[in-house]
């Protein structure tokens, strides 16, 4: 038998033996009670300071996301922030349609940042804010330095260099929004004063705008909000409209030098406009070339290219032609059309920019050649058509102004002799003849509450018998002031209104030398009356005027031809008469050679004023020379210098133009100024021309002349 095989059991494995951890070594030293309790300390203000800081944190994030939400929300489409003026532009043309002027707020038009010149896009970015598409609206870099600049230059952190973001300087052109309220603002300034304020309240309303503006538009939105309100200087509001005032094209066609000084004047752009210095806007230029060739806008041959060729002016802007003229427009015409005007506007006016140049460069040459250095004289010049259209105008010697005192059409001045021929006027429209005779001899006349007043020639002397033609051609006072009396001179009175001068008007005989004042422009277009055979004449500028875009003109020319106030044929024997006062008179210094010309001298008492008025066939111009301050003028009469400038302004006038014979009637006899029997201190009518005449429209019988003679005079007629 086999035995059964059995299998051992397994015995189970004994267990690991269960490592036991070692028992914690006491530090043989014990920490230190007072460390301990510092750092406790430390620990507990650590957790408060944490726990608060945290806290506020988040309460000043959701404040802020609240109020840029809240910014959001008001914020309108990209498109209505574009156009930021509070006021619409005058653009003003020439007589032949050319833009010579602009005032009030000029706005080209909207441009969007991708339709501007490439080189201004870049150059704007390059010199204010050269990480403006990777900041969120606000520079923390750039504020950083901006308060070191500020600390290093001895100024206030937030004073001077603000270190602003495009974005911030956008926020700050919307006014954070504000509109402007007439209600709650003295002035427009004072708005845009509040608007520009510096203060650490503003700059956080202004960082949350601009967190605003990021969060609402894209970058480019932002850019063109910038360039289309951004001032520009010289009235320009926008990058197009300073295109076209500086340079005379868009936006989109500016070279990277006219890029450079536009982006350059958002700096200063008054004290920077080129139209004010413009060797200071071609250095700001040169700076702004040189951040993009840094930046890498501009290679270095390109970049020499824009410095070696700085950005001129364009014709217009350069010449600035017509400041005074431009100003007188603009105050003369209807103020909502033109001062407070909230639409664009356009104004063709009567302006001829040759003559324009003519009347300037005339006054230029005698000042620099005859008027001693230092002087402070002044000048004033007026040329205008026979119709009162005026052509051009000067005045001051400083002709690139605008808003100066314009002493051609502002400044009311003594006329002196220059009102004489206002006098004649009178008396050849009641039918006298320049050969008539008037005695030169001593005289006094007796003026209620004033007692006797005696006038005196300029020499002092007395020339007997004289004819009136002699009178006006020597520029004689006591014949002009028995003519005045002969004639009336509440006659005198009104003509010389008539004619188109409306100040006040002298009451008593002095009326006749000249005592009233008046403005240059005033008297200039009385002249122009006489020129047109008679006619008053207002002086006018504007020949029509519309809105920029319609075609249709809202107004037409607002001055021009009015009624006769003398007889055709007084006026032509006036001309006649003041020809002979350039060709053998006072005004011979005036006189052209090549064309006939006619005039009248003016001299104040004290010589504190000098003026030259006259005129040839095509064109009228007065000339007005004086001191501001009504000091006498030293050497100076209306035969020197004022003469000297219209000879000047009329030659330059003149070029190219074929002569033209003056509309003069000689008279049919020329009596010899011989003495008259029993004549005494009259005067007396000559027997070739003893017809009637007419006063203001009305006739005069010679009867009735002739006992004006004899009740005033006792004289006869010869």
């Amino acid at each position: 038998m086999v035995a059964d095989r059995r299998t051992a059991a397994k015995k189970p494995a004994a267990p690991k033996p269960v490592k036991s951890k070692p028992a914690p070594r006491r530090n043989s030293r014990s920490r230190n009670p007072v460390i301990a309790v510092i750092v406790g300390l430390f620990t507990v203000i650590w957790r408060v300071i944490w726990g608060f800081t945290w806290r506020v944190g988040l309460i000043t994030v959701l404040i802020i996301a609240g109020a840029v939400a809240y910014f959001y929300t008001t914020l309108p489409e990209a498109n209505a922030l574009l156009d930021g003026r509070q006021r619409g532009s005058v653009t003003l043309l020439d007589a032949d349609g050319r833009v010579f002027a602009w005032r009030g707020d000029q706005f080209g038009g909207v441009v969007s940042a991708d339709a501007i010149s490439p080189h201004l896009k870049n150059a704007v970015i390059a010199t204010e804010d050269r990480r403006f598409y990777r900041h969120l609206g606000v520079s923390p870099r750039g504020i950083a330095s901006a308060i070191r600049i500020n600390l290093r230059e001895g100024r206030g952190p937030l004073s001077g260099n603000g270190g602003s973001t495009i974005t911030q300087q956008t926020a700050k052109l919307l006014c954070l929004g504000v509109p402007y309220d007439p209600a709650q603002w003295k002035s427009e300034a004072e708005y845009e004063a509040d608007c520009r304020r510096g203060s650490l309240s503003r700059k956080i309303k202004e960082a949350i705008y601009a967190f605003a503006l990021e969060t609402k538009y894209t970058k480019d939105e932002i850019l063109s909000i910038y360039i289309n309100r951004a001032y520009l200087g010289g009235g320009a509001f926008g990058a197009e409209a300073a295109a076209q005032r500086y340079f005379g094209k868009t936006s989109g066609q500016v070279n990277p030098a006219e890029a450079a000084m536009l982006a350059g004047l958002l700096t200063a752009p008054t004290s920077l406009a080129p139209t004010n210095n413009l060797q200071r806007s071609q250095n700001r230029a040169a700076t702004v070339i040189r951040l993009m060739e840094e930046q890498g806008y501009l290679s270095e041959a390109e970049a020499r290219e824009a410095l070696d060729n700085p950005a001129r002016l364009s014709e217009a802007a350069e010449a600035r032609a017509g400041g005074f003229f431009a100003d007188w427009v603009m105050s003369s015409g209807p103020e909502y059309f033109t001062r407070n005007t909230t639409e664009d506007v356009v104004i063709r006016t009567t302006l001829d920019p040759r003559i324009q140049k003519a009347a300037e460069e005339a006054m230029l040459y005698i000042f620099e050649n005859k008027v001693r250095d230092g002087s402070k004289a002044q000048a004033a010049i007026v040329v205008m058509s026979s119709d009162g259209a005026v052509r051009a105008m000067v005045g001051g010697r400083d002709t690139k102004v605008v808003g100066a005192f314009n002493r051609a059409t502002q400044a009311r001045r003594q006329t002196g002799s220059a009102f004489k021929p206002f006098v004649y006027a009178a008396a050849l429209d009641l039918g006298y003849s320049p050969n008539d005779i008037i005695e030169d001899a001593p005289y006094c006349v007796n003026i209620a509450g004033s007692g006797e007043w005696c006038p005196n020639n300029y020499d002092r002397k007395f020339n007997g018998p004289v004819t009136m033609t002699e009178s006006l051609t020597r520029s004689l006072n006591i014949p002009a002031v028995k003519v005045a009396q002969t004639v009336g001179l509440e006659t005198v009175r009104n003509v010389a209104a008539q004619f188109g001068i409306q100040s006040d008007l002298a009451a008593g005989p002095a009326l006749a030398l000249g005592a009233s004042e008046a403005t240059l422009i005033e008297t200039t277009g009385a002249f122009a009356g006489i020129l047109n055979g008679g006619s008053a004449v207002t002086p006018y500028g504007l020949i029509e005027l519309r809105m920029q875009s319609e075609d249709a003109p809202l107004m037409t020319a607002t001055g021009g031809m009015g009624e006769r106030v003398i007889r055709q044929d007084a006026a032509e024997q006036l001309t006649w008469m003041l020809h002979q006062v350039t060709t053998r008179g006072t005004g011979t210094k005036a006189n052209l050679a090549d064309r006939e010309v006619a005039g009248k001298t003016g001299t104040t008492q004290a010589a504190r004023d000098a003026w030259f008025i006259g005129y040839s066939a095509d064109y009228v111009a007065g000339v007005w020379m004086g001191y501001d301050d009504n000091t006498p003028l030293t050497g100076v009469t209306g035969s020197g210098l004022p003469s000297e400038i219209w000879h000047e302004v009329m030659v330059r006038v003149h070029e190219g133009l074929p002569p033209r014979p003056l509309p003069m009637q000689a008279p049919a006899q020329v009596a010899p100024p011989a003495p008259q029997p029993g004549a005494g201190q009259g005067m007396t009518q000559n027997q070739g021309n003893q017809g009637g005449g007419t006063t203001n429209g009305q006739p005069e019988t010679q009867t009735a002349i002739e006992q004006l003679f004899r009740d005033l005079f006792g004289g006869g007629r010869n």
